[in-house]
């Protein structure tokens, strides 16, 4: 941080951001000055500074209340992000006086969720029950930008791209297998190339999931396009309209393993030829040795868990 931002930093005043966001919220310093219980003079004299210290008008103040200026809007959207920020600080900061010794935030892909992470996370927090995991479900992509914008300190999803400026280490094998109606002309076939299913109508997942843009591809490699007749957001409700006769699917085979319980014998796996339907899952980082301690531990224990044969055959 230079010595002018350092400067900047120092004169900005954080009672006067919260002011000027509850008069942004409301509309008015009179309304804003009644629910923080301080004087409408006091909250215009906060305001005053705060625009000379920045240089620029971010109210228009008349009768009915105020507006906000070009300058206003910009300084409500970071004023709302450093207040996010100190009120996740003060929570986590009271945790660790209450106890917990470590905080981790994960975001990870459905896939890495829905077959993997319960029984590895699970393992994780009764060997380190001090340390607390927050985990996000989000988009493989999703995932990526959250762990180079340090929104998540560790990521588990598939890499589309290598080039990007992040590190990674191998996690899990991934097996796409696509899904079928026990009644299904395709049911009978122990194994099928992608490009064999695109006569028939299909359940896709969102078009921005890694598993969806692979089925994409491979669409277009064949020079065909997929029948897709819905889209869905998650692997239960992708089995659902599957199981109903709304068309087939592609999902991870374990996953499809793991509901059978719930489906019986309605719907069937076919295994798929295509070299891109066997994925890794991979865990990535902006630098693994930089993460703090409770991060690199959960790390160690991920890449470890892939070794154990007994937690693979779970």
């Amino acid at each position: 941080m230079t010595s002018s931002e350092r400067s900047f930093a120092r004169r900005i005043d954080l009672t006067s951001l919260q002011l000027f966001v509850a008069v942004c919220e409301l509309g008015s310093i009179g309304r804003a000055a009644e629910r923080e219980f301080i004087a409408a003079s006091a909250i215009s004299k906060r305001l005053s500074d705060l625009e000379g210290t920045l240089g620029t008008p971010l109210l228009y103040r008349h009768a009915r209340g105020v507006d906000l200026t070009p300058a206003g809007e910009s300084l409500l959207h970071h004023a709302r992000s450093v207040l996010y920020s100190l009120e996740k600080m003060q929570g986590e900061l009271s945790e660790y006086a209450d106890g917990v010794r470590g905080h981790v935030r994960v975001h990870a892909n459905i896939s890495a969720i829905v077959q993997f992470l319960p029984e590895d996370l699970g393992a994780f927090t009764q060997a380190h029950d001090a340390i607390k995991i927050d985990l996000e479900e989000h988009l493989s992509s999703e995932v990526v930008r959250a762990v180079q914008e340090g929104a998540a300190d560790l990521g588990v999803c598939h890499l589309a791209d290598n080039g990007i400026d992040l590190q990674s280490l191998p996690y899990r094998d991934d097996q796409l297998a696509l899904i079928v109606p026990a009644t299904h002309a395709l049911a009978r076939q122990r194994s099928i190339a992608f490009a064999d299913s695109l006569d028939f109508d299909h359940v896709g997942l969102h078009t921005n999931s890694s598993i969806y843009v692979a089925m994409h591809e491979a669409a277009l490699a064949a020079n065909r396009s997929i029948r897709l007749r819905i889209h869905v957001t998650g692997l239960d409700a992708m089995c659902r309209m599957i199981e109903n006769g709304l068309g087939i699917g592609v999902m991870p085979l374990r996953a499809f393993e793991l509901m059978q319980g719930g489906i019986g014998r309605r719907l069937k796996s076919v295994a798929l030829e295509d070299a891109w339907a066997r994925r890794q899952i991979r865990l990535i980082a902006r630098d693994f040795s930089t993460l703090p301690v409770a991060a690199r531990l959960l790390v160690t224990h991920l890449q470890a868990s892939d070794a154990n044969p007994d937690r693979l055959a779970a």
